[in-house]
C-alpha cells in the first residue's frame, strides 16, 4: 500500500528537525559540560579548582565577581563578565573558585562550560537552560576570535539573547587574553579594507561592550608571586626555610622567563613533589 505523500513529508521534516533535548537531572552535579554531536550536557563529578583564598593579587576582581555572582544566585540583577588580561593570572581559576564559594550558600547555582568552537549551538543550550528552575553560570574559557572567525556572531545570542532575550536564569562569564576579543591586526585590517571602516570595526569591538563587567588581570610583581607560593605552602602544610624558598622560587621564575600565578603553582608542584607531598 502506497504511503500518503503528506505522511512521508511529515516524517522527513521530523528527521530534519529532531525533538527538543530532554533536560538532564541538574541535581546530580554542581557543574556540567556542553557537548555537540550529539548535543548534550554531561555532569562533572569533580571540578578542577583551587580555593578562593589561594588567589592572591587579584582582590578587586575577586570581590567584584563574587558580589555579582551572589546577586545572580539570589535572583537579583547581575551582569555578564569578561575577565581579560595576562596569561596565568587566575582568570579561569577565579570563575571556578567564585562558583564554589557562592554555591555553598545557593545550592541551585550551576556552572556550565561551553567551548568556543561550540558557540553556534548555544541557542539550543539556552533553550535547555531556560526551562530549568536552577540558575546557571555559562562559562567559556580562553575566548577569542581570528580574522576569518564568524563564531562571534553566535556569542551575541548569549549576551543579548535575540528576540527572546537572555534567559533570566543564565549569566555568561568568559575569559580572554584580549580585551576586545579580536586580535589587533584583525581590527586594523577591517579599517583598511572595509567599505565602511568605522562600522566594520564597531561591529567587532562592540562585542566586548556587551559585557557589563570588564575585569582586568595584569602581570604580578615579585612580592605577589612569592605571596602566592607562601599561600600554597601554608594551605598544604609545607614548611620550608624562608630564605631557601625565596631563592628557589626566584630561580624558578627566572628560568621560565615570566612571573604569574600559573608559574607560582608550577613551582609549588615541583616543591611539593620534592618534599614527598601528594597534591589532590
Amino acid at each position: 500500500m502506497t504511503q500518503d505523500p503528506m505522511i512521508r513529508i511529515a516524517e522527513a521534516l521530523e528527521r530534519m528537525s529532531p525533538a527538543p533535548l530532554p533536560a538532564p537531572d541538574f541535581n546530580v552535579a554542581s557543574a556540567f559540560v556542553w557537548h555537540v554531536e550529539p548535543e548534550r550536557l554531561s555532569p562533572v563529578v569533580e571540578i578542577n579548582r583551587v580555593d578562593l583564598d589561594l588567589l592572591v593579587g587579584i582582590n578587586r576582581s575577586r570581590d567584584t565577581l563574587l558580589e555579582n555572582t551572589r546577586r545572580f544566585a539570589a535572583g537579583l540583577a547581575a551582569n555578564n563578565a569578561l575577565l581579560w588580561g595576562a596569561r596565568g593570572m587566575g582568570k579561569s581559576s577565579l570563575v571556578k573558585a567564585v562558583h564554589a564559594t557562592v554555591q555553598a550558600d545557593f545550592d541551585g547555582l550551576k556552572l556550565v562550560e561551553l567551548q568556543r568552537e561550540d558557540l553556534p549551538s548555544v541557542g539550543q543550550l539556552l533553550n535547555l537552560l531556560r526551562s530549568a528552575e536552577q540558575r546557571f553560570i555559562l562559562f567559556c574559557d580562553d575566548l577569542s576570535f581570528s580574522h576569518d572567525d564568524q563564531h562571534y556572531k553566535s556569542l551575541k545570542a548569549v549576551l543579548d539573547g535575540g528576540i527572546e532575550g537572555r534567559p533570566e536564569n543564565v549569566v555568561f562569564y568568559a575569559t580572554s587574553n584580549r580585551r576586545h576579543l579580536m586580535p589587533r591586526d584583525m581590527i586594523e585590517n577591517e579599517r583598511s579594507s572595509a567599505i565602511n571602516p568605522s562600522e566594520a570595526v564597531e561591529e567587532k569591538v562592540s562585542l566586548s561592550d556587551r559585557f557589563g563587567l570588564w575585569l582586568g588581570f595584569h602581570p604580578c610583581d615579585q612580592d605577589e608571586y612569592l605571596a602566592m607560593i607562601d599561600g600554597y605552602c601554608a594551605a598544604h602544610g609545607l614548611s620550608v626555610d624562608a630564605d631557601t624558598l625565596r631563592a628557589e622560587a626566584i630561580e624558578w621564575q627566572a628560568t621560565r622567563g615570566s612571573r604569574s600565578g600559573r608559574v607560582a603553582w608550577q613551582f609549588f608542584c615541583d616543591l611539593a613533589g620534592r618534599h614527598g607531598i601528594a597534591l589532590k
